[in-house]
């Protein structure tokens, strides 16, 4: 008989049991591997004060120095606030009911620091203006300040400090960051939304894009488009509630006050875009340049930073870090939009406005990597002469680049901030007596706004010097007054 014995099994040792690093899927492992590198460069980030602090300070001197550089930003923004808050002013063709191609949303925003203001210094509208200014400039603050500590935590502090740098002090950030213009708003949009994306929040960031679309300048959906795609795709139902909700409540929101003041439904974001896009827009009217103008003009406000920015996408297969994908979608509309803008007839230097702080980012990226274009690929230690000098090269060329932006800020100061300063002196004046007329001949122009016409001045006038366009018609308020009304035109 044969004896069946019985089968012992092995218990299985601890050597023999799958440990959880051998278990992982190397997905699993890379995935650790990013998140403590993106640890790592929290540690060592950039904090908040520093940007805040370095911003906030240019940011005043920008506030209180700016020129006026565009007659479309007085009588398109500046004199329909100072209607507002004053019952009086100048306003274009753009706002006349037939058109409505402007937003009173727009400038209702404004209106909520301006109203405040105009109560504290009833006697003072100067400093009313510059109330609204130091808000602009507020604003462009927190928006380039939340760029600069996303782009610390995800490529550390050089990159970051290098894109701080060129944010305070290069000539396009310096003017464009306190002008009240819907560009200059777009080009907030731009910078915080491209800083809550690269933090990780693409619906944030698509909120704020539409913010910047709609109620600020809606032909930049088109830089926008980038950062909004890539966020819809990773991850679509929150990004997308988060854009529509946004877009809807803004659109309706627009809607409502454009009736209270043309006195009809009508949306001025769709009759802006309908006029310039789908017709009837005569843009090339008001002058046209050919397809190298924004190279020239991108050279004359950011200098060698504009070279280089242009430079990025030649140095990804180089660079080390790894800037794709998330900073290529970031400084992708940079390129797109000078594309397109390029192929416009029409030209003026505020439709670069969007991407300005893009050129500082990408700029930036390309200086940090000079020492990528010499090192050994093996060796990420590299120290051989040719990277030492790279390395030595990069605070030598972020040098130049603010020294020669220094230097144009200041020469635009002094060379155009005569109308501001001039108008400043007529309240110095009110001897003349109350009730008296301000006559302005060919330099119209170069008007700063009424902000700048003391009390006892009681009309401007446009004196007859033979120019043949429209000049902006002035606005009267009385009993029963219709915005709609444009029988001055």
């Amino acid at each position: 008989m044969a004896l069946s014995l019985p089968t012992r099994q092995r218990r299985g040792v601890a050597s023999d049991l799958p440990s959880p690093s051998s278990s992982r899927s190397k997905p699993d492992e890379k995935e650790d591997k990013r998140k403590r590198s993106e640890e790592g460069q929290e540690h060592k980030a950039i904090g908040w004060f520093l940007p805040l602090f370095a911003l906030g300070m240019l940011r005043y001197m920008s506030a209180t120095s700016n020129i006026i550089h565009d007659c479309d930003e007085v009588f398109n923004y500046w004199e329909p606030l100072h209607f507002l808050l004053y019952n009086s002013g100048f306003q274009t063709w753009e706002y006349s009911s037939q058109y409505a191609l402007r937003s009173y949303l727009y400038i209702n925003f404004h209106e909520l620091v301006g109203l405040p203001a105009s109560w504290l210094f009833p006697d003072d509208k100067v400093r009313v203006f510059y109330a609204v200014r130091f808000f602009l400039g507020l604003v462009s603050v927190i928006s380039d300040a939340t760029l600069v500590v996303a782009l610390s935590r995800k490529y550390g502090k050089r990159l970051a400090s290098y894109a701080l740098a060129m944010l305070c002090l290069t000539s396009g950030c310096f003017f464009a960051s306190t002008s009240f213009l819907p560009s200059s708003f777009a080009m907030y949009a731009m910078s915080l939304s491209s800083g809550l994306f690269l933090l990780g929040r693409p619906a944030s960031a698509v909120a704020v894009a539409a913010a910047g679309v709609i109620l600020g300048w809606p032909f930049s959906i088109l830089a926008f488009l980038p950062i909004t795609i890539y966020s819809l795709a990773r991850r679509f139902k929150q990004t997308f509630l988060a854009g529509a909700v946004t877009s809807l409540v803004l659109l309706v929101l627009s809607v409502l006050v454009d009736y209270y003041y043309y006195k009809r439904w009508t949306s001025s974001v769709l009759n802006l875009l309908q006029y310039n896009v789908l017709g009837g827009g005569e843009s090339h009217l008001y002058g046209i340049e050919g397809p190298i103008f924004y190279l020239r003009n991108g050279f004359n406000n950011f200098n060698f930073c504009f070279i280089l920015g242009l430079l990025f996408p030649a140095f990804l297969p180089i660079a080390r870090r790894k800037y794709a994908p998330d900073l290529l979608i970031v400084v992708s509309p940079l390129y797109i939009w000078l594309g397109f803008m390029s192929l416009q007839p029409h030209k003026e230097e505020r439709f670069l406005y969007p991407i300005y702080p893009l050129v500082c980012v990408a700029a930036s990226a390309v200086i940090e990597s000079f020492p990528d274009l010499f090192r050994d690929k093996y060796n990420p230690h590299d120290n051989s002469w040719p990277v030492v000098i790279a390395k030595f090269i990069r605070p030598v060329v972020l040098g130049l680049i603010l020294s020669a932006s220094h230097a144009r800020t200041f020469s635009l100061i002094n060379g155009y901030g005569a109308p501001l300063e001039t108008y400043k002196i007529l309240e110095h004046y009110d001897d003349v007596g109350t009730g008296s007329t301000l006559c302005v001949g060919s330099e119209w122009h170069r008007f700063p706004s009424s902000f700048f016409v003391p009390e006892y001045i009681s009309e401007v006038r446009w004196i007859d010097d033979g120019f043949r366009g429209l000049l902006p018609s002035t606005i009267q308020f009385y009993p029963g007054w219709d915005c709609s009304s444009t029988s001055s035109f």
